[in-house]
């Protein structure tokens, strides 16, 4: 780690918090103050996404009557969570990066963990190596599984290694040599060179970034990480310097995958822990506000942005994740290998494009239309018709009020589009074409959801289902209708739910040590040497981090499996260390315990199998409070406007603002429910009301055909 800048003092808890999501169409900007939200929006400039920040804190600003350095003066805390080095990733925008392994073993990346989704498509290619073979060299060295050196290093193969590295101009070095992380010189041995003889190229260790058993998981986060050092170490010194420039004094903090934030040098140096950054925060403003609002602990939370639709399961109040997070396609694309929040993504957002093929079948996305052009009713050049073309068709959107008044919608410009693409082509009236296109997309939803519900033997109509995103309102209330859940909950600041999951968020990191151990035979000594070295690492983070480590949180874990089996279960730790063989029995009891709950299944004979340890450490950041309250501005009057009802066609119904519906207040559907940035639809009979925290929560009307017994009978006679 760097030293820490100078900013990274904790702020005082009644300095202004904020947070800044970018998103495909929008860049979201939370503002906290004394435990209040506010919320803007602005479009994302793709060449310049510094820019897109810098014009919504502006609008916040002039919002407050103040200029922009008087109002970053204000701030203690910004909080930046960013799809830059994702996107780098999946346009193959990254720096020209060399892959250094032992020598022999040159197809890790290439062979990764065998498999493919369909083995008998030979029509999709295997998915080319993260680092082509022509910039992949073979270290001559090897080290065992025990840590001893077998082959010593060749400095003087090492030397021409790096001539040749030089002559290829590549801009970024990833080192993953076997078994480094059980005996890690070669590795250090290695990177001594490279500063030496490339003096300036970034280079990432694999022992150092991701000491995991196994070898493609490595050796492909190490690729990725070093290959984004030179573009995140460029972007975060603009929005570092921007930033500066314009007034900010604060903290600035960077959101990670694993759901936490950490400072933005950190951030740059091991830029690959921020690849899944947006769809992180998300999660853990859903739980909050479920367990706010209802006492929740088995959350769907859904985040529906202009490109994407991400939804996570929380079960018994935890965020799952997972360290088989991919960027691309699940096995054609490519594994980080890090822990990260458990997200599963569609293409199914706002911006997403409506198209019918040559068979005459309608699909929405995965294309989008992003924010530029945009859907066609933005007025930007668009001509596509998108998932918003059609809300504003169905009469769901008010076009001069779209996105708190800051952007004019075109309904002539969506009807062209959504007759144009859908309802010619299907031979249908444009209002039905609409209607498709939302249906569709619904279904899309529900899909994702049943996916990470059903399979884990979770009925999702028992799950409170949380909608975020901009595009959260327009079929919130259906999907919800669709699962059978019984609430919908729809935070008032759901439109940037990532961006208001950022402040609700802590200092983190994640340490793991690879010292196998079976419960049969098991050397406490060596285990416990293990765990105090993670504790130590987690009191270094502390201090690091410029906090007090009295006030950190450690949490201790196993990765563990029966033997002879392919992958591993976390179990929590009960204490520090093994200090009785009674300990030992416990965690087997613990292992069982898992076993049972997420497979179905255990083997209370078997001993228990551990391949690594970790550490979780988490630091409260001065100033946070659990749930954030939300209130909109001042309310606007009701009104009536022409929006489809399903089974009624186009006919008025009510159109009621957020603000203007008192706490205990229960509405009637159908109703569309307008908030600054986005409009919640409640097409059905269901009802409404506003809880303490400002959220919305809808308890969806049946969906008749799909009840069954009493409630059923009753109505077919």
């Amino acid at each position: 780690m760097s030293a820490p800048d100078p900013a990274t003092r904790q702020p005082s808890d009644s300095a202004t918090r904020v947070s800044v999501d970018i998103g495909g169409t929008f860049t979201d900007l939370v503002v906290e103050q004394n435990g209040e939200l506010r919320l803007f929006k602005s479009a994302t400039v793709p060449d310049d996404p510094v820019r897109g920040i810098l014009d919504v804190l502006t609008a916040a600003a002039e919002a407050d009557g103040l200029t922009l350095e008087r109002f970053l003066a204000d701030v203690g805390t910004f909080v930046h969570a960013t799809t830059r080095g994702l996107n780098a990733v999946l346009t193959g925008t990254t720096a020209r990066t060399a892959f250094l392994t032992t020598e022999g073993h040159p197809d890790v990346l290439l062979l990764r963990e065998g498999g493919r989704p369909d083995p008998f498509d030979f029509t999709v290619p295997f998915p080319e190596p993260y680092v082509p073979r022509s910039l992949t060299f073979e270290v001559p060295e090897r080290i065992t599984a025990s840590g001893e050196i077998l082959r010593p290093l060749d400095h003087e193969g090492l030397g021409r290694i790096c001539d040749r590295l030089a002559a290829a101009e590549v801009e970024a070095v990833a080192v993953c040599l076997l078994w480094a992380t059980v005996n890690p010189a070669h590795e250090l041995a290695v990177a001594e060179v490279l500063r030496e003889r490339l003096p300036g190229v970034p280079h990432t260790l694999s022992h150092a970034l991701n000491p995991s058993l196994r070898e493609y998981r490595r050796a492909s986060s190490a690729a990725i990480d070093a290959s984004l050092k030179p573009l995140m170490s460029r972007y975060t010194e603009s929005l570092t310097g921007r930033l500066r420039g314009a007034g900010l004094t604060g903290r600035i903090l960077m959101v990670t995958s694993i759901g936490g934030v950490m400072d933005v040098q950190d951030a740059a140096e091991k830029p690959v822990l921020t690849i899944n950054s947006g769809p992180s925060m998300a999660p853990v403003a859903g739980r909050a506000y479920a367990a706010a609002d209802l006492g929740a602990g088995t959350v769907i939370v859904a985040d529906a942005g202009g490109t994407t639709y991400d939804v996570t399961l929380v079960r018994d109040g935890e965020i799952p994740s997972t360290r088989s997070a991919w960027v691309g396609g699940e096995i054609t694309g490519h594994m980080t290998g890090l822990p990260s929040i458990d997200v599963k993504s569609v293409g199914a957002g706002g911006g997403s494009i409506a198209w019918v093929d040559p068979g005459g079948l309608l699909h929405v996305g995965p294309m989008s239309a992003g924010s530029v052009p945009g859907p066609a009713c933005y007025g930007r050049g668009g001509v596509r018709a998108t998932v918003t073309d059609a809300a504003l068709v169905l009469g769901y959107l008010d076009p001069a009020s779209f996105s708190s008044g800051a952007m004019a919608l075109d309904p002539d410009a969506a009807l062209a589009a959504i007759t144009d693409d859908v309802a010619r082509p299907l031979g249908v009236d444009p209002v039905a074409a609409a209607h498709a296109v939302l249906e569709l997309t619904t279904e899309h939803m529900v899909r994702a959801i049943e996916e990470i519900t059903l399979q884990q033997g979770i009925d999702p109509s028992r799950a409170v289902l949380v909608g975020g995103g901009g595009a959260a309102g327009l079929n919130a209330a259906a999907v919800a209708q669709r699962l059978g859940c019984r609430t919908l909950v729809v935070p008032a600041v759901g439109a940037a739910l990532a961006a208001s999951g950022a402040l609700m968020s802590d200092l983190r990191a994640v340490y793991t040590a690879t010292v196998p151990a079976v419960t049969s035979g098991f050397e406490a000594d060596r285990v416990n040497a293990a765990l105090a070295g993670l504790l130590l690492r987690c009191g270094e983070f502390a201090g690091h981090v410029g906090a007090d480590p009295a006030g950190m949180t450690v949490t201790l874990f196993a990765e563990a499996r029966y033997p002879q089996q392919i992958w591993e279960l976390v179990v929590p730790l009960r204490s520090e260390s093994f200090a009785t063989a009674d300990a030992v029995r416990e965690f087997e009891a613990d292992f069982h315990a898992v076993h049972q709950r997420i497979l179905g299944i255990t083997d209370e004979d078997s001993p228990v199998e551990v391949v690594s340890w970790g550490a979780r450490a988490r630091v409260p950041l001065a100033g946070r409070t659990g749930v954030l309250t939300a209130r909109p501005g001042q309310a606007a009057p009701a009104g009536v406007r022409r929006a489809y009802v399903p089974g009624r066609g186009m006919t008025d119904i009510p159109v009621r603002p957020l603000s203007g519906i008192a706490p205990g207040e229960v509405l009637q559907g159908p109703v569309l429910i307008e908030s600054p940035f986005t409009t919640v639809v409640v097409a059905d009979h269901g009802t409404g009301e506003v809880s303490d925290s400002g959220s919305l929560v809808i308890h969806p009307a049946k969906d008749a055909s799909q009840r069954t017994g009493p409630d059923r009978q009753k109505e077919t006679r």
